[in-house]
């Protein structure tokens, strides 16, 4: 398999360095922080393997109500 997979990937983050997040959700959106603040924000968001991008049956019949 080729290509960019879904996730989270992070570099920079040995001492001194620039951190930089890179998260590409399985439905294709992606989202790039770069610095500490940005990155731990990003990174206390995101949970890998669930979309928040694609509501659930189970959350469209919740937002309807």
């Amino acid at each position: 398999m080729t290509g960019i997979q879904p996730g989270l990937h992070m570099r920079g983050l040995e001492r001194g360095g620039f951190p930089i997040a890179d998260w590409l959700c399985a439905c294709g959106h992606h989202e790039r922080a770069r610095g500490r603040k940005a990155v731990t924000e990003l990174t206390t968001r995101v949970r890998v393997g669930h979309c928040l991008h694609r509501a659930t049956p189970e959350e469209i019949r919740r937002n309807a109500a």
